[in-house]
């Protein structure tokens, strides 16, 4: 069966055993979650007051200042930074100083892992569970959305199945139960991408490659990641035996990362080498290292008939952070574009987003709200959601009917006024 794919959990590497003491083989004392905030808290002032007296206030407060202390497990230290730029940039530059500064409170730390904050959040969390027998595969738990998922996206390291059998996806992002082809909107921006991902969907499902790799590509919130988590979410519920593994770029990254400080590398890439469909979401964020794995494991998957799908907001050429036979390989199979909403699609998104607040909420959208909205928000796709969103809330806490001069009021930061020309040195020159 195909398993959900929760966000941090590394089935490909052996847990370590669990412990909820508070102090460490030698004795010395180890924060865990368990641990009082406040006495964290002041672990982690002392250890920001060293960083700053060894690197000078210019470079702390450029690359420090907003890292904050998540937990020690053992001897990792997990931080979270606020940007996927700084989590790397500290990872790939600062590891052994940081390690060492947290070493004259925790002689153990001896690792570094800086994983990125949403919403005041670090995920994944790093804390492992208690050791559990190891199930076979058959028996392991069938996928469940998303939204059901919610409260184990923290989830605690778990235990390495000894030997994943065919249909065990392993560890991935998690699939959004909600992103389905029925809930993509088409038109003419992104027909052409619509309409392969159903195909290279039915093609894994019958077990054939049709176009290897596809690369879709378009600015932010036009349904790149609506897409794939369509074709993940259309072949896990025709063939449940299948191997999918969904992966985010930040993802990918944690997952290689941890592999090479936990020396089990090889299991991580034996691990993608076995999937049956890979599907790699915001490809422009991947770096380093786990950059130059991504290209061996997509030669690898090429070259065994496996369906590889990337999505990012660049055409391949673009992505600079990968070499030129990386680059040359996604360009060489079908790259797909997702242009800008017309209006006619973004009145069919408002329209659709508008009969499911209708069906949930039972409020009216009068068709000159929808026209405005959709002539009004140009932007991308999640703006109208949020436009849809902001005028039901609206009618929800203050009663007031859904009318246009409420959508003014309510939308004004999301509607942009027409771009005034700008006078280049090009036109004062002719």
């Amino acid at each position: 069966m195909m398993r959900q794919a929760i966000a941090g959990r590394d089935d490909w590497s052996a847990a370590t055993s669990p412990s909820s003491s508070s102090v460490n083989q030698s004795g010395d004392p180890v924060m865990s979650e368990n641990s009082p905030a406040a006495t964290q808290r002041d672990l982690w002032m002392r250890v920001r007051a060293r960083l700053k007296a060894a690197v000078g206030e210019d470079v702390f407060t450029s690359w420090f200042a907003r890292l904050e202390l998540e937990e020690l497990v053992d001897d990792l230290v997990h931080l979270s930074a606020p940007t996927r730029f700084l989590c790397s940039w500290v990872q790939s530059n600062y590891s052994d100083r940081i390690v060492e500064a947290f070493r004259h409170d925790v002689p153990d730390a001896a690792r570094l892992h800086v994983t990125l904050r949403v919403n005041g959040q670090a995920r994944p969390r790093l804390a492992p569970a208690p050791v559990v027998a190891a199930e076979p595969a058959e028996d392991l738990p069938v996928a469940k959305p998303a939204a059901q998922t919610a409260n184990v996206e923290t989830a605690p390291v778990a235990r390495l199945v000894p030997q994943a059998q065919k249909g065990d996806a392993l560890a991935g992002s998690a699939i959004d139960s909600r992103m389905t082809f029925d809930t993509f909107v088409s038109g003419e921006a992104n027909e052409m991408a619509f309409g392969v991902a159903k195909q290279i969907a039915n093609a894994a499902i019958n077990n054939t490659v049709t176009f290897n790799p596809v690369y879709i590509h378009s600015t932010v919130g036009l349904g790149k990641s609506h897409l794939l988590n369509a074709i993940a979410h259309a072949v896990s519920q025709a063939d449940s035996s299948k191997n999918i593994v969904y992966l985010t770029a930040d993802h990918f990254m944690y997952h290689f990362i941890t592999a090479v400080q936990r020396q089990s590398a090889l299991g991580f890439k034996e691990w993608l080498r076995k999937v049956d469909l890979l599907l790699i979401d915001d490809m422009q964020f991947l770096q380093g290292k786990s950059a130059t794995e991504f290209g061996h494991t997509l030669g690898a998957l090429l070259t065994g008939a496996k369906q590889v799908v990337v999505a990012g907001d660049a055409p391949p050429r673009d992505l600079e952070m990968l070499d030129e036979r990386v680059r040359s390989r996604l360009s060489g199979g079908l790259v797909v574009p997702i242009s800008t909403f017309d209006m006619d699609l973004r009145r069919a998104i408002v329209q659709r987003r508008a009969d499911q607040s209708t069906a949930r909420f039972g409020m009216h959208f009068p068709p000159a709200v929808l026209d405005y909205v959709a002539r009004a928000v140009t932007s991308h796709g999640r703006d109208l959601d949020g436009a849809v969103n902001r005028l039901v809330a609206a009618n929800q806490l203050t009663g007031e009917l859904i009318t246009v001069p409420l959508a003014e009021k309510t939308l004004g930061d999301l509607i942009r006024t027409h771009d005034v020309r700008r006078v280049r040195i090009e036109d004062i020159l002719k």
